[in-house]
């Protein structure tokens, strides 16, 4: 705590000269993503593409390629089985067999008489229908968008619209950088990946909004400071807030990645990526977008007290 009480105020740290820098990092970062997403697209769970997840525990360490043979000698085409967790976990991905359980169950029966010398038990067998696959991405979609624009709305209420533009694209950049996160490490993406991407929006727009904060109120404070250099003021007073918040959390985030356990191993991988990319679009793209924008000194609703003083 002393060592924190230590740290200036203001760090003196030039952002906004960089910000072409920033900027130029942003565009490429965006390019690679949506390049992945497009080229070899998302690793969908059986959440978003239907089909039949099978977690098993093996009589010793799982032969994977073992596996994949015997199930392929099935004459199931498109199955995925990878080692999940301890070295005897064994998480197999099968095709949709039909838009119901009955349907997929014949295959289930012969994938569990394929493995009776290979199985000790079965963890979990769920089944999920391709048309409730297409559902929940359209679903998990839809609320996507809808969080960004209900964002948008209340940063435009709570302050101008120069703001709500650049939170805006703020969030915009963290999303798509965090789904091509996705698409390039090929983790499986999934509704708790989902609910990684929409935390992290409500994270990052938390950290924009502090720093937009002390933006308005160096506005009112400093009436001749050239924007540039008020804008750099305002990321530096609040940066080790920022660093310390971001810090603090991705502690959380590492310890549920080592110790929390292959389940949500791509939950934690998300918001760890997205924790970082958050704080960096808070601080490099929206702060920024605000001199591009044309921000000035007379958007700024100011109260009567200060609007009365010479």
């Amino acid at each position: 705590m002393a060592l924190i009480k230590r740290v200036p105020a203001d760090l003196g740290i030039e952002f906004i000269g960089n910000r072409r820098l920033c900027l130029a990092f942003s565009a490429l970062l965006l390019l690679v993503s949506v390049g992945s997403f497009f080229w070899q697209g998302l690793n969908y769970g059986v959440d978003f593409r239907g089909g039949v997840l099978i977690e098993l525990k093996t009589k010793g360490a799982a032969d994977v390629g073992d596996i994949r043979n015997r199930i392929s000698n099935l004459g199931i085409n498109g199955a995925t089985i990878q080692s999940f967790g301890e070295a005897d976990d064994v998480l197999i991905n099968l095709p949709s067999a039909g838009d119901n359980t009955a349907d997929a169950q014949p295959m289930i029966d012969r994938v569990k008489a394929a493995l009776t010398d290979v199985a000790d038990n079965y963890r979990r067998v769920e089944f999920v229908g391709p048309k409730v696959g297409n559902e929940l991405r359209e679903a998990g979609a839809l609320a996507t968008v809808l969080a960004l624009l209900g964002i948008a709305a209340y940063i435009w209420f709570r302050f101008e619209w120069h703001f709500a533009a650049a939170a805006l694209i703020a969030l915009v950049h963290d999303i798509i950088a965090t789904v091509g996160f996705f698409s390039m490490t090929q983790m499986e993406f999934n509704l708790s990946t989902l609910a990684a991407v929409l935390t992290i929006a409500g994270y990052s727009i938390n950290d924009t909004v502090v720093v937009f904060d002390r933006v308005r109120e160096d506005l009112r404070k400093y009436k001749k400071m050239p924007l540039p250099s008020l804008l750099n003021t305002a990321i530096n007073q609040t940066l080790t807030r920022t660093v310390l918040t971001s810090s603090t959390t991705l502690l959380a985030l590492i310890a549920l990645y080592a110790f929390g356990g292959e389940v949500i191993r791509g939950f934690s991988s998300g918001l760890i990526y997205g924790v970082v990319i958050g704080t960096y679009s808070s601080i490099g793209i929206a702060s920024p977008l605000l001199i591009y924008f044309g921000l000035r000194r007379t958007d700024i609703s100011l109260p009567d007290a200060e609007t009365a003083q010479p």
